[in-house]
């Protein structure tokens, strides 16, 4: 999928995957052949052992401006019928994306809205260009959130701000997106993508499966009583103590120099 007319620009380089969305004239507002080429990517990154790290990020002026509403606007009597094929292939592109080992960066900017938030909170870190500007627009056209939001948003925000945000559907700044913890990182417009490549080049050559296994153990803990979670964590914690990059790491603490991890 990395020819120009694919809906997802999709490359794989040094370990480091990057999807694209690549509906610049929509502003990358999600269709069914988009969430269907996203499904079929992130099958192909669960299945591959050579990735370590995955970057999503959108062409032109947007990151995601929500749903293409012109997909159900052909047809708006069969809009219940048609909104399955949109959101089922993006609901199991979503599940892939949360229980991939590697770690996810999203790096947003312009309009952020509907489905594109939605992404962008199921991503584990995310960068945003100064300027951007998200909604939860759902109410806006009369929907209930999809593509996670109604789960990740109050995880993160608390429910009452994730009520706030949901109904009222008022558009907030990344400063604002920063403060309540939806965004991790907030950069210069133009300094987007070097900054993203900084954070990206950090975590691709960091230690991958302590990495994996701090990912599974947040994700999980939600799920689990504290005793549950202790008992997880004595498990991965042994686990990464038999891989080569904790000898290397504790080496390199004593050595008092900088760790030369290998993701093994």
């Amino acid at each position: 999928m990395s020819n120009s007319d694919a809906t997802i620009l999709f490359d794989v380089e040094e370990q480091i995957a990057r999807i694209r969305f690549n509906r610049p004239a929509a502003l990358n507002a999600l269709d069914r052949t988009m969430a269907e080429d996203l499904l079929t990517i992130c099958k192909r990154i669960r299945a591959s052992q050579d990735i370590r790290v995955v970057v999503i990020s959108g062409e032109g002026r947007a990151f995601m401006a929500g749903g293409d509403l012109d997909y159900f606007k052909v047809d708006l009597a069969a809009a219940a019928e048609a909104a399955p094929t949109v959101i089922d292939p993006l609901h199991k592109a979503l599940s892939i994306l949360t229980n991939l080992p590697q770690l996810i960066i999203a790096s947003v900017h312009g309009a952020v809205a509907g489905a594109g938030v939605s992404l962008a909170l199921a991503c584990d870190l995310s960068i945003a260009a100064e300027g951007t500007r998200f909604n939860l627009a759902y109410s806006r056209i009369g929907a209930s959130p999809d593509g996670s939001a109604s789960w990740s948003l109050p995880r993160m925000v608390g429910l009452h701000k994730a009520l706030e945000l949901t109904l009222l559907a008022e558009t907030f700044d990344a400063a604002e997106a920063q403060r309540l913890g939806i965004i991790t990182r907030v950069v210069p417009a133009e300094e987007l993508a070097a900054e993203t490549e900084v954070l990206v080049q950090r975590l691709v050559t960091g230690p991958s499966l302590a990495f994996a296994k701090t990912k599974q153990l947040m994700r999980a803990s939600f799920a689990r009583t504290m005793e549950e979670q202790m008992l997880a964590e004595r498990e991965s914690f042994i686990a990464c103590a038999k891989s080569v990059d904790f000898v290397e790491g504790v080496s390199a603490f004593f050595d008092k120099r900088p760790p030369q991890f290998l993701g093994k």
